[in-house]
């Protein structure tokens, strides 16, 4: 996991979202809530988001099987 949220991508997005069908997006991990209000999020709250989805580590983003 990256030290500091900068020294991330500006987003888990991989380009395969899937929340208009899932809660949850099979590409990054994030809700649907979390997708629409990324931009508006804090650094603290991004941080979270970031550190839930690497420990979850389902979505294809944190996969090593990616179609």
């Amino acid at each position: 996991m990256a030290s500091n949220l900068h020294d991330l991508p500006d987003s888990p997005c991989i380009g395969v979202c899937s929340t208009l069908f899932d809660d949850v997006c099979k590409g990054c991990g994030r809700t649907a809530g979390e997708v629409s209000n990324w931009v508006f999020l804090s650094d603290q709250e991004k941080r979270a988001i970031w550190t839930r989805i690497e420990h979850e580590g389902t979505a294809m983003r944190f996969r090593n099987d990616k179609l």
